[in-house]
């Protein structure tokens, strides 16, 4: 009885720290339209098809509530993601890529995505070259975003 619930203690505290570990932040130099738009031409410029751009924050007021500016884009490749999906149709719950853009409590804008390659221990797709190719893409990408200009 004392294995099976180490075992089940164990099992919680390892996918917690697995969620943790793919989850990317980035500090930005720039406000959160600001950083989005910078995104969205980014990725557009890539070739990569955007699906949604979703403004949190304005939804909470059509909802009467407040908070901080928060917006999410959803963008991919169909061609990366299709090979990624082929391979287990369940990491369809992690395509296409999402990038959320927020200002904390502390007036600090982020950018925050899920590296690809959590998929690898998610799902059955260890051996699909896209997943690497999409964590390079989106580290380019973002930082890309993130920096500040120098002029």
């Amino acid at each position: 009885m004392k294995t099976l619930l180490l075992s089940l203690v164990l099992a919680v505290f390892s996918n917690l720290a697995l969620a943790d570990y793919d989850v990317v932040k980035k500090l930005s130099h720039y406000s959160v339209p600001e950083t989005m738009d910078r995104l969205e031409s980014t990725v557009t410029a890539k070739g990569l098809r955007i699906f949604a751009r979703i403004d949190h924050e304005k939804n909470a007021t059509a909802a009467d509530m407040t908070m901080n500016p928060a917006q999410l884009l959803i963008f991919g490749n169909p061609k990366m993601g299709t090979l990624i999906m082929k391979a287990d149709p369940a990491a369809g719950l992690d395509l296409p890529l999402r990038v959320l853009v927020y200002r904390d409590d502390h007036g600090k804008v982020w950018l925050a995505y899920h590296d690809p390659k959590g998929m690898k221990d998610a799902y059955d797709v260890g051996k699909v070259e896209a997943i690497s190719k999409a964590s390079a893409a989106m580290d380019k990408i973002t930082t890309a975003v993130t920096a500040a200009d120098l002029k």
